[in-house]
């Protein structure tokens, strides 16, 4: 008699100085992913068999202790610790890399701002409606700060007009992702990492599912407003050219508003010799936003420039100390 295969989950946590949530996040995803909580899915996904991934990205505090401890009682949990901080971005595709002989994984925040809650659901979904992936989207920013959720909504309009790649506004990294579309983005190993692009610009049968904001359990967010600045900029850079056309665009206006303003100024003097040509304030002024104009223009240039650099030295996106 043929054993009957069950489906795999891996549950990929990428964490930074996150001592106090290891523990918490454990105990909500085992409580929602008991045999209680999965009795509407289909039968096989009744017994669904899932480890957790913990990617350590060079945390300083107990962190690691903690996933180690936790262990200990779970042999389902594992862990790999990379050698320095080297961001999310990497965590999410170093859990990835461990990850993709299961069938099905899943990306969460160990905060809890990613409800546990919503995984049965999640799967349901898959199962039945027979996609590629489930993602889920904020409907608010309740709680987070007035500037930085006033600049996050500005990203996904501007980027989404700027970039065939359209993201939805919202869209956070907690989804559920089939084998086949994990492997899709394993075959981008690029440096400069957007995953949420990279997520979207793959294809795959992809629906969303809404919630409302949750605020994260304990800790403070690693977060700050610099910190999205250039992971924005990144993100931009990744999935558009439109800055360079708008640099040429503005270059060409500039040189045509200079040569219609010289040749003004040559047919004037020639109609009237006696004419002074003064303006100096007037000149210093111009030079001084053409200036500012060029050396922003150098610095949309250069960042795609820097971008290349980056990719050409073909570092690894991380380093591994340990794992188990």
């Amino acid at each position: 008699m043929q054993e009957t295969v069950y489906p795999s989950l891996a549950i990929i946590v990428p964490v930074h100085n996150e001592e106090e949530n290891i523990h918490i996040f454990y105990d909500a995803v085992k409580k929602n992913l008991t045999a209680e909580g999965l009795l509407s899915l289909p039968d096989a996904f009744k017994h669904l068999k899932y480890d957790f991934w913990y990617i350590d990205d060079g945390s300083i505090d107990r962190t690691l202790l903690e996933i180690k401890q936790l262990q200990l009682k779970d042999s389902s949990v594992h862990f790999v610790s990379f050698s320095r901080n080297f961001g999310k971005e990497a965590a999410i595709y170093a859990g990835l890399t461990y990850a993709k002989k299961y069938d099905y994984v899943v990306l969460m925040d160990v905060d809890l701002q990613d409800p546990p809650a919503l995984l049965p659901k999640m799967l349901g979904k898959l199962a039945n409606e027979q996609l590629d992936s489930v993602a889920t989207r904020r409907l608010d920013r309740k709680g987070e700060k007035p500037l930085i959720s006033f600049f996050s909504n500005l990203f996904y309009e501007f980027i989404s007009k700027i970039s065939s790649t359209k993201l939805v506004s919202g869209a956070r990294d907690y989804r559920i992702m089939s084998r086949q579309m994990v492997k899709a983005v394993l075959s981008m190993p690029e440096n400069q990492r957007f995953s949420k692009g990279l997520f979207t610009w793959i294809g795959f049968r992809t629906e969303y599912i809404s919630y409302k904001n949750v605020q994260r359990k304990k800790g403070q967010t690693k977060w700050s407003f610099w910190k999205l600045f250039k992971y924005a900029i990144s993100a931009l850079i990744s999935f558009s050219t439109v800055p360079l056309t708008l640099v040429t665009v503005l270059g060409f206006l500039t040189t045509l508003l200079a040569v219609v303003g010289g040749i003004f100024v040559i047919v004037r003097k020639l109609l009237d010799p006696a004419i002074a040509i003064g303006g100096w304030t007037t000149i210093t002024v111009i030079i001084m936003f053409f200036g500012g104009l060029q050396m922003f223009s150098l610095g949309v240039v250069g960042r795609y420039i820097s971008a290349i650099f980056l990719e050409s030295k073909r570092r690894p996106i991380y380093v591994e100390k340990e794992s188990k």
